[in-house]
């Protein structure tokens, strides 16, 4: 069984720093896509940052210069460290793989349950 699990969310001050982490399990995902989504209160859920196999990585506008997203194939894991956090960054956090292809722009075939990170002003 498949499983994708996230820890590191919480409450943080603007200006501060969070590091999320999500270990997978049951399959290897050395080959495959990793990445991070986000969803706000009444919002869709939206791309943060993905990272190939090869550890080539991709980010959104919002989060370019403050977030970086990067894996340990050996663990299966990924991060994705937050810094200068604004309170528009305020979501639930989830991450996403796939055994063996790129991530696309809606995601994985595998999710986590989400972690919540909120910022206060």
């Amino acid at each position: 069984q498949v499983q994708l699990v996230e820890s590191g969310g919480g409450l943080v001050q603007a200006g501060g720093s969070l590091r999320l982490s999500c270990a997978a399990s049951g399959r290897t995902f050395s080959r495959g896509g990793m990445g991070w989504f986000r969803q706000a209160p009444g919002k869709e859920r939206e791309f943060v940052a993905a990272i190939t196999w090869l550890g080539n990585t991709n980010y959104a506008d919002s989060v370019k210069g403050r977030f970086t997203i990067s894996r340990d194939n050996a663990k299966n894991t990924v991060y994705l460290q937050m810094n200068s956090l604004k309170p528009e960054d305020t979501a639930v956090y989830y991450c996403t793989a796939n055994r063996q292809l790129a991530l696309t722009k809606s995601g994985g075939d595998y999710w986590g349950q989400g972690t919540q990170v909120t910022v206060s002003s």
